[in-house]
């Protein structure tokens, strides 16, 4: 089944990039700014193309230079459709996280498997008519990129949980106390407020996702037990500076050691998805 009608992909990037919080750039010395324009309009700032060892990547940081958009107000579509235009195909989206279970600690990372969305208004398909699709989110997640990603995080001496559900709240404000006791009672071990739509636009596009969540503070949720207090920004931004070193260090190993053919299923998740 093809993709949509009027995506024309470019052979500029195999990788795409998305940085998050704190995470504005990632390639040093011969880097393009590319402008695209899609159908649904700009994305979140100009493209960085560039090289890590021989993979061509495309770097955008979703919440654009600065971080001057919030989660709700990021075009996911103009983002991934932009990244397709350019030719990628596989997708590595670090994302700040907090953690809803004990276990998950703050400077961990988690690469996450599953997603629950308690988003609302957002944007979340390329199919709104006449062509309608029922994409699959039983496994929302690339599993060779999430099995390639625990390999080298591990290998560079990081905490890795090697599965997690993250729960996507709307934001910008973060969780009540009871939002959080009820997402972590749920057994979920994740908050984050960008993974949805991002993900299954992806898959819509058939491309490769692989979240990174970095871990940055524990939830709301946690707050009585004892030497927890709810999360603030200046607590978030401190073990951001950390992660974000971290989780470039582990592109830069990661990416090269893609190969060139994929054997996931995700380049045919619209196979069965299209009502005709």
């Amino acid at each position: 089944m093809p993709l949509p009608d009027l995506l024309q992909p470019q052979d500029r990037a195999d990788v795409g990039v998305f940085g998050g919080s704190g995470f504005y750039s990632l390639m040093q010395g011969d880097v393009e700014q590319v402008s695209v324009q899609t159908p649904f309009g700009a994305p979140s700032d100009t493209l960085a193309v560039g090289r890590i060892g021989d993979v061509r990547v495309a770097f955008l940081p979703r919440h654009g230079p600065h971080h001057r958009l919030p989660p709700h107000a990021i075009n996911y579509r103009a983002n991934l459709w932009a990244m397709a235009q350019l030719g990628v195909t596989r997708i590595i989206a670090p994302t700040a996280a907090g953690s809803l279970q004990r276990h998950v600690k703050p400077g961990e990372f988690v690469v996450c498997d599953q997603f629950v969305d308690r988003t609302y208004g957002r944007e979340q398909t390329f199919y709104d008519g006449p062509r309608v699709v029922h994409i699959s989110s039983a496994d929302p997640y690339c599993p060779d990129l999430r099995t390639r990603s625990i390999e080298v995080g591990r290998e560079l001496g990081i905490e890795v949980h090697e599965r997690g559900t993250v729960v996507v709240i709307q934001g910008p404000r973060f969780s009540t106390r009871a939002e959080s006791r009820w997402f972590s009672a749920q057994g979920w071990e994740v908050i984050n407020m960008t993974q949805y739509p991002e993900v299954v636009l992806a898959r819509e596009l058939q491309m490769c996702y692989v979240n990174i969540a970095l871990i940055t503070d524990y939830d709301a949720g946690l707050e009585g037990e004892p030497g927890i207090l709810p999360v603030t920004v200046s607590e978030i931004v401190d073990v951001l500076n950390a992660n974000n070193e971290r989780v470039r260090r582990l592109i830069e190993l990661l990416v090269p050691r893609l190969g060139a053919a994929r054997t996931c299923p995700c380049a045919h998740s619209l196979d069965n998805a299209v009502v005709s």
